[in-house]
């Protein structure tokens, strides 16, 4: 299956671009994805979004977590297509249908796999701005990666879990491989 993992970072927070509508003024520092078809881990910065963009619009499912609502709209100014027309798994949403409200990635990936995330979102602004972008690629990467694991888990255990003050809890989540796209734009190769 053509699926990618996807993360991404941005250049400011909520309040340098006047509060949670300014997603377009957010801009990407750092794009992180994992490709199922080629089996690899790649990241992308804000020049290099157009290629990031014709990845994603000839998969067959886009993974995240959060992606609708932060990832898919800091993104879509920088695409010549609509967004809403990818097919998506956002875990998020998945964990909120089961939960009744929203919990962090980071209480998903430590009740789950028994790790956390690296950092914070705002840690990774931090080290946009002070030019690290060896360290931001590798965070915005850790990320992808947990995104992965809980995904591939969700897949394979029909659950996840979270942990809860002191105690572990366990949420239902129903998800499916996708179905190839039919109609998508597929790559030919002519060798």
């Amino acid at each position: 299956m053509n699926k990618i993992v996807l993360d991404l970072e941005t250049q400011k927070d909520f309040a340098e671009v006047g509060g949670r509508k300014g997603y377009s003024k957010l801009r990407v520092s750092l794009a992180g994805i994992y490709s199922y078809e080629d089996n690899e881990y790649r990241s992308f910065t804000e020049k290099e979004l157009t290629k990031l963009g014709e990845m994603i619009q000839v998969a067959d499912q886009v993974i995240g977590y959060n992606i609708r609502q932060f990832d898919f709209e800091v993104l879509q100014p920088y695409l010549n297509f609509s967004l809403a027309s990818v097919p998506v798994c956002d875990l998020l949403e998945e964990v909120e249908k089961a939960l009744g409200h929203r919990i962090g990635l980071d209480a998903i990936a430590k009740g789950t796999l028994g790790v956390g995330k690296t950092g914070k979102g705002a840690d990774a602004i931090g080290l946009w701005k002070t030019g690290k972008l060896d360290t931001l690629r590798e965070y915005c990467l850790n990320d992808v990666k947990l995104t992965k694991e809980i995904y591939e888990y969700a897949l394979a255990h029909g659950k996840l879990m979270y942990q809860d003050f002191f105690e572990k809890r366990e949420l239902p989540i129903s998800i499916s491989e996708p179905s190839p796209r039919l109609g998508a734009v597929q790559q030919v190769s002519l060798f």
